[in-house]
């Protein structure tokens, strides 16, 4: 889902830039006033465990790739606010560098995994874990659902920036000027192999370190 320079025109790598920098900012203000402190090394320990799920990628039809992220394990860990933090910095240290995800991408990368995946994990895991014990079945199974879930809209996400460029930034013949392939062609593209393979990846990941925090250390669940 790591999308490169040269693929986003102006127009809409602009306006992620402008979506992303409030929950930033809210994010920063957020952790330093909320974060417990034995979740603090979670939130490097969560960078460096987004780093390395995140360079497993496998190229995809429309300058993009398809990998796990950690967004819901994260952000059940720590919340959703340093989550976003947590993957933001692995997103930023990637693409300065190593290459993974454009400078002028970033914007649109953070919000699609760092920002949209691990508000959109959390919510459903909490729908779903409703008040059960942290130790009850649900809870990891709620995790694995979630992180599917989760996945799988930031993979709908990049698909839909990216099949939208043809019909925003184009010559007067109607060249693309970006990413070439339109929706109907990078939706199924980014989705497919999300849904069949790493959906099924990122949830089974997910609930096997939900299940080893119920069975040792159940506090860091309290907070979810």
């Amino acid at each position: 889902m790591h999308i490169p320079d040269g693929y986003l025109g102006p127009t809409t790598y602009g306006a992620l830039f402008g979506l992303a920098l409030p929950f930033w900012s809210a994010a920063s203000w957020k952790v330093n006033r909320t974060l417990k402190a034995k979740q603090a090394p979670y939130l490097a320990i969560g960078a460096a465990f987004s780093f390395v799920v995140m360079l497993f990628n496998i190229p995809v039809i429309g300058g993009t790739t398809g990998h796990a992220t950690g967004a819901t394990l994260i952000a059940i860990l720590i919340g959703p606010w340093a989550a976003t933090i947590s993957l933001s910095v692995a997103l930023v240290i990637q693409a300065l560098l190593f290459g993974d995800g454009g400078i002028t991408a970033l914007g649109a990368n953070c919000f699609n995994m760092a920002i949209a995946g691990c508000f959109v994990g959390f919510s459903v895991y909490r729908l779903l874990a409703g008040r059960t014990d942290r130790s009850a079945r649900r809870r990891w199974i709620a995790a694995a659902v979630a992180a599917y879930i989760s996945l799988n809209v930031s993979a709908a996400l990049t698909a839909t920036e990216l099949g939208i460029q043809p019909m925003l930034e184009h010559t007067a013949d109607g060249q693309p000027l970006y990413a070439p392939y339109p929706l109907q062609v990078a939706l199924p593209a980014m989705i497919v192999e999300h849904v069949v393979v790493f959906g099924f990846v990122e949830a089974a990941i997910t609930a096997l370190v939900v299940r080893y925090f119920q069975k040792h250390e159940p506090e860091m669940l309290g907070g979810s």
